[in-house]
């Protein structure tokens, strides 16, 4: 346990090593102010809430996490040093787990600077903040299982453009999996089970249930299931490639 702090406390000074981190953070933090308050016409609402905020989440999550788990494992098998962490007295699980919780609690961070909206919103009017700390606990599970994915890809390319791109494409499937014209479509060509199953597994109506003021606890286990078992998956892909 305290290898794989060791491991997310080095993987997340590594994000800081560059002032990519920072200019990242701050674009977020302000596409995700702009979405609320101009595009989501906050204003002419007139209604003290946040969800518009959490409407555009899922979209910004969408181009956030791919880019901050592309180079988990990318960078480390393009620069070769996968080996040199793979002989030292660390477990698979270890590094696999560390790595996961870095970029986590970087996206935690990114959502945390966000708060300033909930203040600006609780000071221009009364919002219903039980459903808007759901909303964050929503947003920060889905990260988390984005992020899983995320780095799960990254983990079968050197290159972090393709993992990027393949990452993008996986973590959309996963968000509109459940989508209405998704779901008839799938209707026309895949048995019933399959609909049903592809419908229960996407993120947004997960996301979706939570950000109405329902913390359920099986939303909640969808997400940490979902997460561990990419991180399982993610260990298996490193097992293999070290032994190739």
């Amino acid at each position: 346990m305290r290898i794989m702090f060791i491991i997310a406390r080095r993987e997340l000074a590594a994000y800081f090593s560059t002032p990519l981190a920072y200019v990242f953070l701050v674009t977020y933090a302000a596409a995700a102010g702009a979405m609320t308050f101009y595009v989501g016409g906050f204003f002419s609402r007139r209604q003290a809430d946040l969800a518009t905020f959490f409407t555009f989440q899922p979209w910004l999550f969408l181009a956030l996490i791919p880019a901050i788990g592309m180079r988990l494992w990318a960078e480390e098998r393009r620069t070769g040093t996968i080996e040199i962490l793979m002989t030292m007295p660390v477990s698979t699980w270890e590094a696999v787990a560390g790595k996961f919780l870095a970029g986590w609690a970087f996206t935690g961070l990114a959502l945390l600077l966000t708060t300033p909206i909930w203040f600006t919103v609780n000071y221009l009017g009364s919002p219903d903040n039980g459903v808007i700390f759901a909303s964050y606990v929503a947003s920060f599970l889905m990260a988390g299982a984005l992020l899983a994915l995320a780095s799960c890809l990254s983990a079968l390319t050197r290159n972090q453009v393709i993992a990027f791109v393949i990452s993008i494409a996986a973590c959309g499937l996963m968000m509109v999996g459940g989508a209405d014209i998704v779901i008839a479509t799938l209707r026309k060509v895949a048995p019933g089970v399959i609909v049903d199953f592809v419908a229960s597994s996407s993120f947004l109506s997960h996301f979706g249930t939570i950000t109405n003021g329902v913390l359920d606890l099986r939303d909640m286990l969808f997400f940490l299931s979902f997460i561990g078992l990419c991180l399982f998956i993610n260990g298996q892909i490193i097992e293999i490639k070290k032994g190739a």
